[in-house]
Order: C-alpha cells, then sequence, then structure tokens
C-alpha cells in the first residue's frame, strides 16, 4: 500500500482529453485549484489532510510498459499518444496548503501550475486523497472537541470502506486529534501510536470472568484496562475488576495505565455507578474507557450527563464520516496561459451562484487578530498582490458586497496559505511527521473562536476576495454575459 503506484488511479476521461489536448497541439501552461463548497457536517470549518500522499503520488507519475499495454488494448488512444505517456513526467509547479491546517469553503487548497496535459491528469488522484482525508480529519477534529480534552481513540479498521480508507482514514484521524488508533498497519508506515485492550472473546474463551481478567493482568500488567460489560457490568464485570485489582496490588503491582472499558448499556449511569465502585475499593485512579457506536453528538450529550468517562473509543462513526460520508471537494481550470506567456483568467459560470468558480492564479492570505491570536477572516487574492498589516484593509463578501469590514492597521497579522510543494516537476517541501502535524493542527484549531467550533449554527467564517480579484471576476461574468445576449 505505501508503495503502489497510483499513475492509472484516473478517470478514463482524463486520459481522453489527455490525448484531444496533444491531437490540438495543446501544450501551454494553465492553473487548476482544488477546493471544496461546504463544511462537513454543517460545521463552521474543515482540516487539511493528504498532502504527503499527493507528494509521493505525484513523485511516482510514470507510465510503465504494462500502463501503455492496457490502455493500447482499450483501443482508444493512437500510438503517438501512447509514446508520449510513455515518457511522461511532471514537470510544473504545485502549491498547497499544508495538513493540519484550518481550512474554509472555496479557497485553493492545491494549486497545480503546469503543461495542460500534465495538471489534467492530476485531477482525478488528487481529489481521491484529498477529499478522504480531509474528511476524516475534520471528524475527528469535531470529536476531540466534544471530548473535552480527553483521549480519543480510533478504533474503526473493521468498519472502513476497505483497507486504504482505513489505513489513511486512521492517519488523518490522528491529525485530526486522535491519541492514536487500533490500526497497527497505520502504526507501522506513520510512526503513531497503536491502542487497545481486548475483546469480548477473550472473556469467553475462559471458564469464567475473573479468570479471564486474571490472565490479561498478568500478561499486560503496565496497559491493563478491562473489558466489563460481556456478562454484567455492575454485577459481574467490575466487581471482578476490582478483585483482580486488589490482588495484583498486593502483589506490589504499580502499574503504568489500568482501568476498565465499556462497550454497550446506558455509558451514563454505568460509568458514574463504576466510578463509585472503583473508588470505594481504592482504585481512584483507575481509567474508564468507552466505546460503542460514539460520535460527536453522543459524547457531548454524555458528558453533559455527567458520564465518567476518562477516553473514548470511536470507530464506525469516525472512520466512515457517517453523517457526511464525502467531502465534495472539486478540481477547476483558473487560468490558462495566452500567446504572451501570461496566465489569462479563466472563470466557470453556472446557474448556482455557488458554483462560479473565482478566476486567475491566486494565493490564500490568513489574517488574524492580534489581540486574540484568533482568525478573523481569509483573503484570496491574485498570487502577485502584496498586504501591508500597517495599513488599514478593508474586507468584504464576494456574494453581498455591500457587507464589508474594515481591520484597522495594526491591530492584524498575515501569513499566506499556500507553500511551494513542486517547482520544476521536484518536490521542495518536505512533511512533517503525523505527530507533529497533530500538532500543527491543535494550534490551527486554537486559532478558531468558539463560535465557529459549535455544533448547531456554527458562525461562518468569512473567505473574501481581493479588490483586484473581485475586479477581474466581476468583469469575466459580465464580458460571458455579454456574449449570450449578442448569440440570443
Amino acid at each position: 500500500m505505501s508503495t503502489m503506484k497510483l499513475t492509472l488511479l484516473t478517470d478514463f476521461y482524463e486520459l481522453t482529453m489527455m490525448q484531444g489536448y496533444f491531437k490540438c497541439g495543446m501544450h501551454q501552461k494553465v492553473v487548476f485549484d482544488a477546493f471544496y463548497r461546504r463544511n462537513p457536517d454543517d460545521g463552521g470549518y474543515a482540516i487539511c489532510a493528504g498532502l504527503d500522499q499527493v507528494i509521493d503520488y505525484v513523485k511516482r507519475l510514470t507510465f510503465s510498459k504494462e500502463d501503455i499495454d492496457y490502455l493500447r488494448s482499450l483501443n482508444t488512444f493512437d500510438e503517438d499518444f501512447l509514446q508520449y505517456l510513455s515518457d511522461f513526467h511532471f514537470s510544473g509547479d504545485i502549491y498547497a496548503i499544508p495538513e493540519g491546517t484550518v481550512i474554509f469553503p472555496r479557497e485553493p487548497l492545491v494549486k497545480v501550475v503546469a503543461p495542460i496535459m500534465e495538471a489534467q491528469l492530476m485531477e482525478t488522484a488528487i481529489l481521491n486523497i484529498i477529499n478522504h482525508q480531509c474528511l476524516i480529519a475534520t471528524k475527528a477534529a469535531r470529536v476531540c472537541y466534544a471530548a473535552k480534552g480527553d483521549g480519543i481513540m480510533e478504533f474503526g479498521l473493521r468498519r472502513a470502506q476497505g483497507p486504504d480508507a482505513g489505513t489513511y482514514g486512521a492517519r488523518a484521524a490522528v491529525i485530526g486529534g486522535c491519541i492514536g488508533t487500533s490500526n497497527v498497519l497505520t502504526g507501522q508506515l506513520f510512526d503513531v501510536p497503536v491502542l487497545g485492550t481486548h475483546a469480548h472473546s477473550w472473556i469467553m474463551s475462559f471458564p469464567d470472568e475473573y479468570t479471564a481478567f486474571k490472565k490479561y493482568a498478568e500478561y499486560y500488567p503496565d496497559n491493563c484496562v478491562l473489558l466489563v460489560d460481556t456478562y454484567d457490568t455492575l454485577r459481574s464485570g467490575v466487581p471482578n475488576a476490582i478483585r483482580v485489582f486488589t490482588e495484583m496490588r498486593a502483589k506490589g503491582w504499580k502499574p503504568k495505565k489500568y482501568g476498565i472499558r465499556l462497550d454497550s448499556g446506558d455509558l451514563a449511569y454505568l460509568t458514574k455507578k463504576a466510578r463509585k465502585m472503583l473508588d470505594d475499593a481504592g482504585f481512584a485512579d483507575a481509567s474508564i474507557a468507552a466505546s460503542s457506536d460514539l460520535d460527536e453528538y453522543v459524547i457531548q450529550s454524555l458528558k453533559s450527563q455527567g458520564a465518567r468517562i476518562d477516553s473514548w473509543g470511536v470507530g464506525t462513526n469516525l472512520i466512515t464520516s457517517k453523517n457526511t460520508p464525502a467531502f465534495g471537494g472539486v478540481y477547476k481550470l483558473a487560468a490558462i496561459e495566452g500567446p504572451d506567456g501570461s496566465l489569462i483568467p479563466k472563470i466557470k459560470l453556472s446557474e448556482n451562484t455557488d458554483k462560479i468558480t473565482n478566476p486567475g492564479n491566486k494565493q490564500v492570505w490568513r489574517i488574524y487578530d492580534k489581540q486574540y491570536h484568533k482568525i478573523r477572516a481569509d483573503l484570496i487574492s491574485m498570487d502577485d498582490e502584496v498586504f501591508d498589516p500597517e495599513q488599514d484593509l478593508i474586507i468584504f463578501d464576494p456574494k453581498e458586497t455591500w457587507k464589508k469590514t474594515k481591520i484597522k492597521a495594526g491591530t492584524y497579522d498575515l501569513r499566506p496559505l499556500l507553500v511551494p510543494i513542486f517547482k520544476n516537476g521536484e518536490c521542495v517541501y518536505k512533511s512533517p511527521s503525523v505527530l507533529e502535524i497533530r500538532d500543527i493542527c491543535t494550534k490551527e484549531k486554537d486559532s478558531l473562536w468558539d463560535e465557529t467550533k459549535r455544533f448547531v449554527n456554527p458562525h461562518e467564517m468569512y473567505v473574501d476576495l481581493s479588490d483586484k480579484l473581485y475586479k477581474i471576476k466581476a468583469d469575466l461574468l459580465e464580458e460571458l454575459s455579454m456574449k449570450a445576449l449578442q448569440s440570443e
């Protein structure tokens, strides 16, 4: 999985368009933007993830002899085009928002500046990788926010949509804030903590629950978390766990981690009762973990009910992002090289105004409130624009332009979000480790206002256009509108 070459992980029409460009002699440079239009789960933000896998994909983007033979067998592609593919390699530039960054709709996450055939081929794979990992990282961030500092363990491998989704989804979940995963392959590939205890089958394979607990504690004294709901949580499971803890302590047992886990029942009621039983028996430092079809809404509800849970194992609803199973990212042409070598902005029209694209070669700026170190807004500009934080900045809603805000000089900071990843086909970016990206993500989430992080009616962060970009967009819309009238 970690060494798989994904050249043919593409939609068929990418290749037919490439051959069309080839036949037309179209080799000019273009700009494509990958972005998304709506936050998952009707939330206020998303988390960027998947860039390292995009980098790996681009580095391996060549057509093998077997690839060429397969394409030839489709009886669609001519030999001159297949010869072109046999020598194919990426020669352009890629800019991207680094993983772990908080992101918002309509701003470019990945920008490809390359010859048109190269940029076209990459569409499907980039979207496949970015859409999936952004989705799961965002879900994890929401779940972690609901837990209010409690550890979240990603437990979803067996319910994921296949090995790739389980493995890269777990990677994204750790980026979003999870303390670890049950997926051992993810642990191996990305050097993240692997976590887990035992299943009900361990209990059921012994003559009785007490014996099963005792054996487990003997084998794993430093990580002894016992699953107590196989038979009867309060009458059997917790008492037997306490019995084993008592016997182990009498032998001088000083565990690094111990406690109980519940996977069913009324978790609020049962954990409050279990907490009292453990405390009364002298095990106030024993942890209580819970699983059982959890998500951010269930965790938030359980905490509001006073559930005594220290860590949460979240599986199906996290690894599948059950409520919102797709991220919805798109990849759109934004500019094309003209006869003089300049990049001519291009725009896509739609009856749905949300689907009208932002033209040109662009940069994204994050505007921070200097006093509170929180995000005020994001600003999409043309790539050659510069801004001075010591001057007033007026931003406005690109759809409802009368909504304007003046950000006074000296009260804000600016940060460009799109950074170089490839230059002239060579990778110039080194990805941090997954745990380093998680730390970045933690700081990024801290830059959000609480109003943006809430689950119900979150505040929508402003993503505005610079004056220059807005004028280019308005002029293109007017030009196309007049052409449409003249053709009637």
